[in-house]
C-alpha cells in the first residue's frame, strides 16, 4: 500500500497541482487487469501495454478514461522508463494502482470537478491543442517584443498616441 504524506498548512488551495494524472485506454485497461488475474504473462498483457506506451494506437471512439500515477508509489518520467524498470509484469500492476489511486479520490475532490473519461479523439485533441497553446503563447510573444521594438526605432505612433501629443 502507498503511504500518502499529509498535505501541509497553505498547500490545500489547489489540489490538482498535486495529481500526476494520465490518461489510458479504458479498454486497454480492461485488458491488462482481466490478463493480471488469470496468469501475469508478459506476452499476454504486452499487447494491452502497446496501447499505453502509443496512445495515438487508441481508436477515435474508443474511451480513456484518467489515472492518477501517485498511486503507483514512485515518479517515473515516462511510461517507457516505468517498464525498463519494472518490466511488463510491474508496469501493468502500476497501472492498475494508479486507477485505483484516482478511483479513490483521497484528495476528496467534488466528483464534478474531477477529470472525466473522454474519447481517444477527444483526448488527442486535447494533447495537440495543449501543444499548439504554449507554442501559440510563445510566437505571441515574441511578436509582441518585436512590435515594441519596431516602435521604439519608428518616427510615426499609433494614433492613439497621436492624439495625446
Amino acid at each position: 500500500m502507498v503511504a500518502i504524506e499529509p498535505v501541509p498548512d497553505g498547500e490545500e488551495e489547489d489540489i490538482t497541482i498535486g495529481q500526476d494524472l494520465f490518461y489510458i485506454s479504458e479498454k486497454a485497461l480492461a485488458g491488462i487487469k482481466e490478463k493480471l488475474s488469470s496468469g501475469k504473462k508478459e506476452e499476454d498483457i504486452k499487447p494491452f501495454l502497446v496501447k499505453v506506451l502509443d496512445p495515438d494506437l487508441v481508436p477515435d471512439g474508443e474511451m480513456m478514461v484518467p489515472v492518477d500515477m501517485r498511486g503507483v508509489g514512485k515518479e517515473f518520467d515516462s511510461i517507457e522508463d516505468m517498464v525498463a524498470e519494472l518490466g511488463v509484469v510491474g508496469t501493468a500492476e502500476a497501472i492498475v494502482k494508479a486507477r485505483e489511486y484516482f478511483e479513490a479520490n483521497k484528495d476528496e475532490e467534488p466528483e464534478d470537478e474531477r477529470p472525466k473519461p473522454m474519447t481517444a479523439a477527444e483526448w488527442k485533441e486535447a494533447m495537440s491543442g495543449e501543444g499548439m497553446e504554449s507554442e501559440l503563447d510563445l510566437e505571441d510573444d515574441e511578436e509582441e517584443e518585436g512590435e515594441e521594438e519596431d516602435d521604439e526605432g519608428d518616427a510615426e505612433e499609433p494614433p492613439t498616441k497621436k492624439a495625446k501629443n
